[in-house]
């Protein structure tokens, strides 16, 4: 048993003192270029992946230099999962629809959350106040009290903001309501234009990118969201065509939530699923299971929706259960588990704690 704990006090300190020597490297985590030498016996491996994943996903390309260039990059990031591994045990990396894109493809396609400073600047009003935790239930998923829609699909447009944005009030119209309803991205895509007034490159820009607390003054200031039926997602950006008669949801508020874990599942629990901001540079590669990789960036990438969290998270490498946030993304239900993505809690990792914000909605039952 002492010898087991000591390799694995070994390799632990082996793995972290190799972040450290990327720390340079603003990912954190490098691909392997593609030029690296591999063995005969991993390319054939690779190929064979590589047939598998075009079949699963539907994968086809124009020419085959394309097919050629999208077999190299599998190939690096056939090796990148490896490492994603290594780095993050608790969790199950490998092959996923995004392991034919390069880094930079993957967060210009997928990502799209803007920087923001922070407190927010709109209004003094917008820090959320302080709630009691004592009686906080250990385990919580909104899905389960039917706050949730199903799981979306953003396609290659950087709109995960509004796919955050919407997914909080979906939440908060169902308190105030009872009713579920899917509220409109495309909206906010199209219409959507406020900017963050101290940083002048911070507005929302549809597939170009935007904040979830833009979206709320947004909501606030045009009278809210149409349901999806009635403005439907197409993933690229259009022309604004939002009729307010048709307004399905409404914002009465909104608020930041500082990084104190406690208030950030408080206000869950009494609020509704809450926007988040994260880094996103273990999820291109994520599967299952619980993230908690030893380092990750907290530079703010993504944005997602919290809608509950776990006690019981099991961690192999510290020998006891993990509690984690539950995150639902907007990639579809063929990624992660089942849509969602599972990351630890208690030390803000990949910046999951930083920002967080609730929104209430108004309530329009009669």
């Amino acid at each position: 048993m002492k010898i087991l704990l000591a390799l694995s006090v070994l390799v632990s300190a082996t793995v972290v003192q190799s972040l450290l020597e990327e720390a340079a490297d603003p990912m954190l985590i490098r691909q392997v270029v593609p030029t690296e030498s591999a063995e005969v016996g991993d390319d054939l491996n690779a190929e064979a992946h590589f047939t598998s994943f075009l079949t699963r996903f539907g994968k086809k390309y124009a020419t085959e230099e394309e097919r050629l260039h999208r077999l190299s990059v599998f190939k690096a990031n056939l090796r990148r999962a490896r490492r994603h591994q290594e780095l993050d045990p608790t969790a199950v990396h490998g092959v996923t629809q995004f392991s034919d894109l390069t880094p930079r493809e993957f967060r210009r396609k997928y990502l799209g959350l803007r920087k923001r400073r922070t407190p927010h600047p709109f209004a003094s009003t917008n820090k959320a106040p302080i709630l009691p935790t004592e009686d906080l239930p250990a385990d919580f998923d909104w899905r389960d009290h039917g706050a949730v829609t199903p799981v979306k699909n953003q396609g290659s447009c950087g709109s995960c903001w509004s796919f955050s944005a919407s997914g909080a009030l979906e939440g908060a119209n169902f308190l105030s309501t009872g009713e579920l309803v899917s509220l409109s991205e495309q909206q906010l895509v199209d219409c959507d234009h406020v900017c963050d007034p101290t940083e002048p490159r911070s507005c929302d820009a549809g597939c170009n990118g935007g904040l979830m607390t833009n979206a709320f003054e947004y909501l606030v200031e045009s009278g809210g969201l149409e349901r999806e039926e009635d403005y439907p997602y197409t993933g690229s950006n259009g022309k604004c065509k939002f009729d307010k008669t048709k307004i399905a949801a409404s914002v009465s508020n909104y608020s930041d939530i500082g990084v104190d874990e406690d208030q950030i599942a408080a206000n869950l629990v009494k609020h509704g699923p809450l926007a988040v901001g994260i880094n996103a540079v273990f999820m291109q590669t994520y599967i299952g299971g619980v993230s908690c990789p030893y380092i990750c960036g907290r530079h703010l990438d993504h944005g997602v929706l919290l809608v509950g969290y776990g006690s019981e998270g099991y961690s192999p490498i510290r020998l006891k259960n993990k509690p984690y946030w539950i995150i639902k993304n907007s990639w579809g239900e063929s990624w992660g588990e089942n849509g969602y993505y599972k990351i630890c809690r208690g030390r803000n990792v990949c910046g999951v704690d930083s920002m967080v914000s609730t929104v209430a909605a108004v309530n329009s039952v009669h």
